[in-house]
């Protein structure tokens, strides 16, 4: 699941991997063996060495590219010049959408509830809804530990809607309740639509009750385009 921390990190990185050149830069550097200099990215893309070098160089900034520095074969001593500054893709993997969705967090929820379904004979629906709302929990408590003991309701609403935002729900509040215009899980709830809304709807309610202070309430509520969930306000701030 992405945290605050990742949040700018994976913006930063959508955003230069969206640019056409950038991001054909990146996929030849990937796709090959050997690490790549900036005069053979810019021979292969038909741009300047600089327009190459400066690419390549934010990809290395954004953690995309490795460097290394290696004079060309059979250069040697004082008269070989300074090494050639290569690049290579780095060993990380590189996932990204948009919208953004969390399949791992809901492949993680999905596995444990398996194991817990077979260590407690239950069904799994059931422990996937144990599961999700205990995971739900877990993030009502980060919203209620970032905003405060001492925080306001609206401070807790808005650290809550912030989390919210971190884990790809993209909350809008429109002063009633707060919509969730993305679903984190939407190829899963297209195929397995009540398995899906059904988790998504028990890690919300366990947000919801965690996330003290906050005066919100989960409620299933499709609309196409959004999540299935709503959180209904339960007093009107000022």
């Amino acid at each position: 699941m992405s945290t605050p921390g990742t949040q700018a990190a994976r913006l930063a990185t959508i955003a230069a991997l969206g640019e056409p050149l950038r991001r054909g830069i990146y996929l030849f550097v990937a796709s090959q063996t050997e690490p790549v200099s900036r005069t053979r990215a810019a021979e292969r893309f038909g741009v300047s060495r600089s327009v190459a070098a400066f690419h390549l160089d934010k990809l290395a900034d954004l953690g995309l590219l490795d460097v290394e520095y290696k004079r060309p074969p059979g250069r040697r001593g004082p008269g070989a010049g300074r090494p050639a500054k290569l690049y290579r893709a780095t060993a990380a993997e590189v996932t990204f959408s948009l919208p953004r969705r969390e399949y791992e967090l809901a492949g993680r929820l999905l596995a444990e509830a398996v194991t817990v379904s077979r260590r407690d004979q239950i069904p799994v629906e059931q422990a996937l809804t144990e599961t999700a709302r205990r995971v739900g929990q877990e993030l009502g408590q980060i919203a209620g530990q970032q905003a405060g003991a001492e925080a306001s309701q609206k401070q807790v609403l808005s650290v809550a809607c912030q989390v919210l935002s971190d884990c790809a729900y993209e909350p809008r509040d429109d002063g009633k309740e707060i919509a969730l215009l993305n679903c984190p899980f939407h190829s899963l709830a297209q195929e397995y639509r009540a398995l899906i809304c059904g988790m998504n709807l028990a890690l919300m309610t366990g947000f919801s009750e965690a996330a003290k202070g906050a005066g919100i309430e989960a409620r299933l509520d499709p609309s196409s385009g959004q999540c299935c969930v709503r959180l209904t306000r339960l007093s009107t701030l000022p």
